[in-house]
């Protein structure tokens, strides 16, 4: 296997917008990436998560269904029909281009133990299909060659693999033969191999986690194993046994991990340590027939509200069975991406807060100025407390204009009616320094 060296991962990683950040020499962290790789990817803000797999075919949830809505064996052996042969990795890249998105990540192995990618450590993957070709290869290239970061998902446990102690979510099988040891030789030679054959990796997103035959010993050592792969690598904290349930959020003074990651919901904001919300634009993460999707309005008050809370979105999309991003989901998308074509500079680059989010809505902030997002469009008047900086004008970025005044007890802001936009009216002020340390 060939190892990616310092020069090709610095090119790589310019291509896609993003400058490598390789520690000096003498310099080491093994278990957290520098943080201006964290930077970077930070403002970024807005990705695009994918599952899919064989599944697909059934339309049931990816992983979980395996032994509860689909039988075991019918489930394992889906694979064996799995040819989707509309999938086209660089139309998939440009829809999430079209939608505003900046980075991607790839569900490259889940809890059922499918590979999406050409690995020689099992037989239970995409080039065993009827299909054969490498996905992950395909998506990869095609992310380089338009210029976005790319990331896979991989799942710590693996239900089917003869190795993995459990069998199914929970504990609900336990295997006499299992050995861990051996099952962790596994992962990491398919971890170095999606490292070193389909790298640089922006992000690795670890899931699984939770189950009982993990330890937050083994997570350290993988993380330092990690790295010795590639040192600015980006890892989530479901690399250890520091998360708190469905909320994804670190706890603990040992923490793993390079950001948190809440689940189906937007984290409450957290300006000291990175996160990230996961969510589906429908309600299943796998495709499913006429599954009900998510409004335009609901998209982008969820994205609002998780940079508002100085975290990044990864908004998930579950492509069909024929390798297409469903018609409906991909206009979705675009109409998420000229919204953000218009309205853009207030989320990328874009810092959470200075004032916490509310009912009113939410607000970002970049250098000296804040961009106040009113989500409600019937209120009146909206006001907020006090700062210490000054504000040298206002503006409203949506059109129209608005009343701002400032005083010692803090800020009222008010936009006429006919000025108010539905999904999110944004009034920009400017200060007289920097927003970040603008509370008083």
């Amino acid at each position: 296997m060939r190892v990616v060296g310092t020069f090709m991962l610095a090119s790589v990683l310019a291509l896609a917008g993003m400058q490598s950040t390789l520690p000096a020499a003498g310099q080491k962290d093994e278990l957290s990436a520098p943080p201006e790789a964290i930077a970077k990817w930070r403002d970024l803000r807005f990705g695009m998560f994918i599952h899919w797999g064989p599944v697909s075919l059934k339309g049931t949830e990816i992983g979980w269904s395996r032994g509860a809505s689909v039988p075991i064996e019918e489930y394992d052996n889906l694979y064996k029909q799995f040819n989707p042969t509309k999938y086209d990795a660089n139309q998939w890249v440009k829809i999430a281009k079209d939608a505003g998105m900046k980075y991607i990540v790839l569900t490259t192995k889940h809890h059922d133990g499918f590979c999406l990618f050409d690995t020689k450590q099992t037989d239970y993957n995409i080039m065993h299909s009827p299909f054969g070709r490498d996905v992950t290869k395909e998506l990869a290239e095609a992310c380089r060659k338009q210029g976005v970061p790319f990331g896979v998902y991989y799942s710590i446990c693996d239900w089917r693999h003869p190795h993995y102690p459990h069998g199914g979510p929970s504990g609900r099988t336990l295997r006499h033969n299992a050995d861990m040891d051996r099952y962790v030789q596994f992962m990491n030679g398919q971890l170095k191999e999606l490292l070193t054959n389909y790298g640089p990796i922006v992000t690795l997103w670890f899931d699984g986690e939770w189950e009982k035959a993990w330890t937050h010993r083994r997570g350290k050592d993988l993380c330092v194993y990690l790295r010795g792969l590639q040192p600015d690598l980006i890892v989530n904290n479901r690399v250890g046994k520091n998360r708190q349930g469905m909320s994804g959020v670190s706890k603990g003074d040992d923490i793993l991990g390079d950001f948190d990651t809440p689940e189906q919901q937007i984290g409450k904001m957290q300006t000291d340590r990175p996160w990230e919300t996961c969510m589906t634009i429908c309600t299943q993460w796998a495709w499913k027939p006429n599954d009900k999707m998510k409004s335009l309005k609901e998209c982008l008050h969820i994205l609002v509200n998780t940079v508002g809370g100085d975290g990044n979105l990864l908004l998930n999309v579950g492509p069909m069975p024929d390798g297409r991003i469903e018609p409906r989901q991909a206009e979705r998308l675009r109409e998420i991406g000229r919204w953000l074509a218009k309205y853009g500079e207030s989320i990328y680059g874009a810092r959470g807060g200075p004032f916490p989010c509310g009912d009113w809505g939410a607000a970002t902030c970049k250098g000296n100025t804040i961009y106040l997002h009113l989500l409600d469009p019937n209120l009146d008047t909206i006001e907020l407390p006090s700062i210490k900086r000054k504000i040298v004008s206002s503006s409203v970025l949506t059109g129209g204009s608005a009343t701002v005044n400032q005083t010692e007890a803090g800020i009222e802001v008010s936009v006429p009616k006919a000025d108010r936009q539905e999904i999110d009216t944004i009034v920009v002020l400017k200060l007289d320094g920097p927003a970040t340390d603008a509370m008083r």
